[in-house]
């Protein structure tokens, strides 16, 4: 252990070197690659071969659900694995994560590929069930680096080292949303067949999928989880503590108040965020090229754009993450209201813009409020908590993620037709929804566990 490493904070974890921090979140790279190449290009994938945009919620329902129902499985089962052969406690988890998910993101964008044919059912339940793969896996591949923070790192890196995490995730977010761009620009083809996704959106899968195997390959082979025995020393706990049953019910009723507080911020930020992945696409073909037709090239020209625009909100998410990371812990919420604000607006202008360049802005601001909803929740809810059942804590807080994904999608079913079937006017309520989010920031208190 080096000599920074040695350094004790008072609450009994060391300090340690940023290349340390660095590493424990690495993979997280290749993990978020696999995701926004997801949530880019699902709707996009979905339309190709042959879903009705009114039918787009009952696909976006199976990632959340996924991550609501293995998130924390992962969390409740990793807290009690000492596997030493297989990396330790979390990354076993990791390395199964990732075998499957590269193994599903070969298959996902061949959904129009296999002769189902234009809109047919067998087309659309292949698609769904690797989409729900994918999520289950990732989530599987996810779960252990936002574990390893709370595992390893002290109060007063911690801001720093999900501040890392952020980066590396919007790093992993802006090469996802422009591969196909690129690889269009490089040559592939952008459009195909009736029913068929086209090449430059199958490679970037393909391409996406080597990213996840080097990057987390790389943690794998890097970080040294603690023992047992140490984990508890350094988080002044019993080393059975851990190995306790640990019931989920019980566990809630005694989360702190952070844990409630954070989690109806959540709720109105994934909720709205639910609705840019499943109509930007949509949204810009309309307002910008002027179709619906997703089996054009103007269409397909559209989702290459948002495929752009998601990089400019993630290259925005990587500045104004550095930018928190500077704030001080007393203007923890000041940051995270004004974060939430911005990207309100950001939302609400992609309704009114025709001008493909206007987007620009417009994703910008989404791009600093995506910075505040990845930099501040997981910095409050594990300061407020002790190492005590840690992984099941932040597997169970990840469902404030993906539930409000759920009730999202079940009201797209009644609020679609309501809003005169616009994708557009669905990122206006996603504003609106973003701003209360906002507002509700006020709700916090933080807390610092003993």
């Amino acid at each position: 252990m080096s000599e920074v490493e040695q350094k004790k904070q008072t609450s009994g974890l060391p300090y340690l070197s940023k290349k340390t921090i660095w590493m424990i979140n690495f993979g997280f790279l290749g993990v978020q690659t696999a995701f926004t190449l997801q949530s880019s290009q699902m709707s996009r994938i979905f339309q190709t071969i042959g879903a009705d945009p009114n039918s787009l919620g009952w696909f976006f329902i199976l990632p959340p659900l996924m991550g609501m129902i293995v998130q924390p499985i992962v969390g409740y089962y990793s807290d009690r694995t000492w596997a030493p052969k297989l990396g330790g406690r979390r990354l076993p988890y990791l390395m199964l994560g990732t075998i499957v998910a590269v193994i599903v993101m070969l298959l996902l964008p061949n959904s129009g590929s296999l002769g189902f044919g234009y809109g047919s059912f067998a087309a659309l339940m292949f698609g769904a069930i690797t989409v729900a793969f994918l999520d289950l896996s990732s989530n599987v591949a996810m779960q252990p680096f936002k574990m390893m923070v709370g595992d390893m790192v002290n109060d007063d890196q911690k801001s720093y080292a999900y501040g890392i995490q952020s980066l590396l995730n919007n790093i992993g977010s802006v090469l996802a949303a422009i591969f196909p761009f690129l690889l269009t620009w490089f040559g592939l083809q952008n459009t195909a067949p009736k029913g068929v996704v086209p090449p430059s959106v199958r490679w970037a899968f393909y391409i996406g999928a080597i990213l996840l195997i080097c990057t987390s390959a790389l943690t794998m082979t890097h970080v040294k989880e603690y023992d047992p025995e140490t984990y508890a020393k350094y988080h002044g706990i019993k080393e059975s503590d851990n190995k306790e049953g640990g019931n989920w019910v019980e566990l809630l009723k005694h989360a702190p108040k952070a844990f409630w507080t954070v989690s109806l911020v959540q709720f109105f930020c994934w909720f709205a965020f639910q609705y840019l992945w499943t109509y930007s696409a949509g949204a810009i073909a309309q307002n910008v090229w002027h179709t619906t037709n997703a089996s054009s090239a103007a269409y397909q020209a559209a989702g290459n754009w948002y495929g752009v625009m998601a990089a400019v909100q993630s290259i925005a998410a990587v500045v104004w993450s550095y930018v928190l990371a500077k704030l001080p812990n007393k203007y923890h919420k000041a940051g995270y209201m004004g974060s939430l604000l911005l990207g309100a607006v950001g939302f609400a202008t992609v309704c009114f813009f025709s001008n493909q360049y206007a987007l620009i802005l417009s994703y910008a601001l989404v791009g600093i409020g995506w910075a505040g909803i990845n930099t501040y929740p997981l910095t409050i809810v594990t300061n407020a908590l002790s190492g005590k059942h840690m992984g099941t804590y932040l597997g169970l807080f990840n469902c404030s993620i993906c539930l409000p994904q759920i009730v999202a999608s079940l009201c797209s079913f009644f609020l679609y037709p309501m809003l005169g079937n616009s994708q557009p006017h669905m990122l206006l309520l996603g504003g609106i929804v973003m701003a209360i989010g906002a507002f509700s920031v006020n709700a916090i208190k933080e807390t610092f566990a003993a």
